[in-house]
């Protein structure tokens, strides 16, 4: 059993794509899981991603603020940056333009962590900024937009806290204290956990392409080129740039961070300030996009990130001998 779950999670990238055609031939077979089954999908993602943590983990991830503070300034500078080459370089029309930028100055997602989570990386230092990057969404997302787009955004920081509460730290801490009172039932739980977040991935992508079918489908190659360009430099520049901690782990984390946007934020965001536009479609892309290079590159990574992990704890790295170089 323990071999064919191993199987099943390793095809993500597969599952994904399979799910996004089923989006475009029968979207009711997808698009079910829309409104609230979004939000308990990824809440069971991040429980099932908790069970696999220990209190440890985030201690450790937070005995390195520079780490973190570089992981966030990536996040908020590496795409904005990307985002608006891009709009300029492929001459996008205003609301494609607004749309891509919008979407690129959101912070990381929950996707990004099941990413991290299936790639093997720094799992604790993931869902660390994230939570971190979003908590800053409140500010960094609409004085980025406004500079980058011209145009003013306002963003309701206390929802994006509930938010990030709900679908983030609440189901994580409660798989994080299931796993420390619970270890002998919890054992039999954690193997189900990267099948069960496949799944849910899976067809939350395909029910947002499959919502968005049309406007896919009239966006045009220039703004499909953006939005692929876009991704696939944030994973090259944030795995390059998460180099200089030292740590590959580290480095692949990062890359993941910061190649993955929270597009459902982005998309809720174009609807309610750019209403009656087109603004939303770039969002609505980017969350396929995205989630098709993260599989992808965490089916290529899953492999050595436990090697990975083993040589780092055999190691012993200290706060000063990697925060030194970052």
């Amino acid at each position: 059993m323990g071999r064919w779950l191993l199987n099943f999670t390793n095809l993500f990238p597969l599952w994904v794509i399979l799910a996004c055609a089923a989006g475009f031939v029968y979207p009711p077979a997808v698009t079910w899981m829309s409104g609230a089954f979004i939000t308990w999908g990824l809440a069971v993602i991040m429980l099932g991603m908790g069970l696999t943590l220990r209190p440890e983990d985030f201690v450790r991830a937070l005995s390195f603020p520079r780490r973190v503070g570089y992981g966030v300034f990536l996040q908020y500078t590496v795409m904005p940056l990307l985002g608006w080459s891009f709009a300029s370089l492929f001459a996008l029309p205003p609301e494609f333009a607004a749309g891509l930028i919008l979407v690129a100055c959101c912070p990381g997602g929950t996707a990004s962590n099941v990413i991290s989570f299936l790639a093997r990386g720094d799992l604790g230092l993931s869902v660390t900024l994230t939570a971190c990057s979003t908590l800053l969404a409140a500010l960094a997302t609409p004085v980025l937009t406004l500079w980058l787009v011209g145009d003013r955004l306002d963003v309701d920081p206390y929802k994006l806290f509930v938010n990030t509460v709900q679908v983030v730290v609440l189901p994580v801490a409660a798989g994080v204290i299931l796993n420390r009172y619970f270890q002998s039932a919890t054992k039999y739980l954690i193997p189900f956990a990267p099948p069960v977040a496949v799944i849910a991935i899976a067809f939350i992508v395909g029910s947002v392409l499959a919502r968005k079918k049309e406007a896919v489908l009239d966006a045009g190659l220039a703004l499909l080129a953006a939005i692929w360009l876009l991704h696939l430099s944030g994973f090259a520049l944030g795995f390059v740039l998460g180099k200089l901690s030292g740590r590959e782990l580290t480095a692949r984390t990062l890359a993941i961070e910061v190649g993955m946007q929270n597009s459902g934020l982005g998309v809720e965001l174009a609807r309610n300030n750019f209403p009656g536009t087109l603004a939303d479609i770039p969002s609505a892309i980017s969350a396929v996009t995205h989630c098709i290079v993260g599989s992808v590159t965490a089916a290529a990574w899953r492999g050595s990130g436990a090697e990975l992990h083993a040589k780092e704890e055999m190691n012993g790295e200290s706060e000063s001998s990697i925060d030194a170089q970052v």
